[in-house]
């Protein structure tokens, strides 16, 4: 039986009502459920016992043939009694899920391709580059490189880093702006086995130095804006670890060997003195070797270094690729960051598997979004919801009609503002999807369902085996039956997304963090069956009657805000470190009309001795700015559970609201960068917009 087959029985007969919190409320009670359950199977019985006898009594009555003809009606009126709605889903979902199921095909068939011949990455890009190396690759403000470049500029890398003593199983990481020669230059150590861990050029401190050591780095390659950032935390680096600088200027390449290295750190001059390496087949593992880490904060702790395969990124840029509609001649726009997997693996797989031009964009503006889409004659882009709606918060113009591009490919938008993008600025197609960097399953919406991240098959659900979960809300454990197997989530039943696993197929594999036991808490077993295994992404969906999938929350001690996952341990670690080890309790808050959640803590100071400025200043030093708190509570104390965890929940209920809180409240001010007192007056304005966080 399938993994979601049973809730498509169980919801047909099914009442549900949504509160006004969004809460998903069953209309009946657990025995009436079970009576009706019971009611059902019996007039089902009953009418097959009355089939059976009709068919009989004609077959002695009259003959055979009138006997069959009987059957055949009688059948009919039974799966229209008993079966109508499946039926009615079925036909409004058949054109969806078979269109999917053809691509689905489509991507199995290119991942198996690349597997018998054993490319990776690198032998992937290598055969775009023999079919138009002249083609543009990549396009930024004042350059543009050809496929032909890029390889080059990658080759030139592979020689430097062989010549570094650089070989397979190493590991190089990159901390660069967004620019052509960042996956350039993954791209060449990936050509030698070498991972690249892509970190986030926020990271300062203890985060950045703690990103360097989980990843266990030979190399750091760093762009010379990083260099601060990188020599605050030298002394703490092992004296293993070489720290190379990238300088952002063109290329002097006319001596090459020639030319002496004046810097034993200055990449840059390595590359201008280093010819490049003649074209060889990458020295990696092939398909399902690693490639490169990608730092994501999990929901608990400091960041984690999820693990990308040559295979796994296949998987997520083709599953965009056919399923959303994009072709091998589009131009697309990417403000994502490239150390993200969104702009880091989707859209630059876009380029490197299937021949598209990329238009890099080094910072995200609003106002430039489209002005860029017309200029570089863009016809599909990358976002992310917050972008969405900052481009939207824009004053109106000619320009937001007048690109080409017919299809925006994301995650993040939300329903509220998906009617006015689309009929503000015309685009045809919108490209949800959805899927975490660890994991190994990701959908996608096929058919521009305003809202829906994907969906899951009412009719064929065994192709793509994924799941939504009953789930204890608080804790994120998925509820057992009698069993202690897992259950499906019904229709409207928040619950949690899992992809099952099959280690068999590269497709299905869970490849998880370098951490392994940070790993193994991502995975949940005996989930339909005793013995199997699934992915759990810690992420509350919600499906509809026809298999349509709403994203709801997120699970655990992470939330997001600015497009980014905010881990609530890292940063009640770095709020009391700075904070002489108080009590510091953080959570995420609503603001209206702003997505995701902003940060807020809770900080224990019973004698008014909480220096604000010096927690700002100390905080910047250590932490992004997406993940500083926005809100700060002075409390005099702390509720403990059981076992010593700090309570949320009565904290999240309270928010900030000045007339319902009675401890002080904080805003940082975003144009003082520092925290101002927050009465009723600040609120009011925050909650109406006059006061923009």
């Amino acid at each position: 039986m399938s993994i979601v087959d049973n809730n498509m029985n169980n919801t047909n007969h099914e009442k549900h009502e949504v509160t006004q919190n969004g809460d998903v409320e069953l209309g009946r009670s657990v025995a009436s459920e079970s009576e009706f359950q019971w009611t059902r199977v019996l007039a089902m019985l009953v009418a097959l016992c009355a089939l059976i006898a009709a068919c009989a009594v004609t077959w002695v009555f009259q003959d055979w043939q009138t006997s069959l003809i009987v059957l055949a009606i009688l059948v009919v009126v039974y799966v229209l009694v008993f079966y109508w709605r499946w039926l009615y889903v079925a036909v409004r979902t058949a054109p969806r899920d078979f269109t999917a199921l053809y691509y689905y095909i489509r991507i199995l068939t290119l991942s198996r391709s690349f597997e018998k011949k054993k490319w990776g990455i690198p032998d992937i890009f290598h055969d775009r580059v023999v079919k138009h190396p002249h083609k543009i690759c990549f396009v930024t403000e004042n350059e543009s490189w050809s496929f032909e470049q890029v390889e080059e500029f990658s080759l030139r890398v592979s020689a430097v880093l062989k010549a570094k003593g650089v070989k397979s199983g190493d590991t190089v990481a990159v901390m660069m702006s967004n620019c052509p020669e960042m996956p350039a230059i993954w791209l060449g150590s990936a050509r030698i086995g070498a991972v690249s861990p892509l970190i986030n050029t926020n990271q300062t401190g203890n985060t950045l130095l703690h990103s360097i050591n989980i990843a266990k780095c030979d190399i750091v390659i760093y762009g010379d804006e990083f260099e601060t950032a990188i020599q605050e935390i030298t002394r703490e680096l092992s004296p293993s670890i070489k720290l190379y600088k990238f300088t952002h200027r063109p290329l002097n390449t006319s001596s090459d060997a020639g030319r002496v290295v004046e810097s034993t750190n200055d990449f840059t001059a390595m590359l201008e003195s280093t010819p490049p390496s003649n074209w060889f087949k990458s020295e990696g593992d092939g398909f399902n070797g690693k490639i490169l880490y990608i730092y994501t904060s999990g929901t608990t702790g400091l960041p984690k270094a999820a693990v990308i395969s040559s295979s796994r990124m296949v998987f997520m840029s083709s599953g965009v690729h056919y399923l959303g509609g994009l072709n091998r001649n589009d131009i697309i726009y990417c403000p994502m960051p490239l150390y993200h997997s969104a702009g880091g693996c989707i859209t630059m797989g876009q380029a490197l598997i299937f021949g598209c031009t990329i238009v890099i964009k080094k910072k995200f503006s609003a106002s430039s979004y489209f002005k860029d889409c017309i200029k570089y004659n863009c016809t599909a882009a990358h976002y992310i919801g917050e972008m969405c709606r900052y481009i939207l918060a824009t004053p109106p113009s000619p320009v937001d009609t007048q690109h080409k591009v017919r299809v925006v490919y994301g995650n993040g938008m939300r329903q509220a503002i998906w009617p006015e993008f689309v009929n503000r600025f015309k685009v045809k197609r919108v490209t949800e999807f959805y899927g975490a960097t660890e994991g190994n399953a990701n959908i996608v919406n096929v058919d521009n369902k305003m809202g829906a991240i994907g969906f899951v098959s009412r009719i064929i659900p065994q192709v793509y085996p994924i799941a939504i979960l009953k789930v204890d809300q608080e804790t994120g454990e998925p509820i057992r039956n009698s069993r202690g197997l897992c259950q499906l989530a019904k229709v409207g039943e928040p619950g949690v997304f899992i992809g099952k696993i099959n280690p068999k197929l590269a497709s299905r594999s869970y490849l998880g963090y370098v951490d392994k036991e940070a790993s193994e808490k991502k995975v949940v077993r005996d989930v339909f069956s005793f013995g199997d295994s699934a992915f759990i992404s810690g992420d509350i969906l919600v499906a509809d009657e026809l298999g349509y999938l709403f994203f709801r929350d997120r699970t655990g001690d992470t939330f997001r805000w600015r497009g980014e996952n905010v881990s609530t341990t890292e940063v009640e670690a770095a709020i009391s470190r700075v904070a002489d080890q108080r009590d510091a309790v953080v959570y995420g808050v609503e603001i209206p009309n702003i997505e995701g959640r902003a940060g807020m803590c809770g900080i224990v100071d019973l004698d008014e001795s909480l220096d604000l400025d010096r927690l700002a200043n100390d905080v910047a030093k250590d932490l992004p700015k997406y993940a500083r708190p926005v809100f700060i509570r002075k409390m005099t104390s702390v509720d403990m559970t059981g076992t010593f965890k700090m309570r949320k929940v009565d904290l999240q209920k309270d928010g900030y609201n000045p007339s319902v809180v009675k401890d002080k409240l904080y805003y940082l001010d975003p144009k003082l960068e520092k925290y101002v007192l927050l009465g009723q007056e600040e609120y009011d304005k925050i909650i109406s917009g006059q006061i923009r966080l």
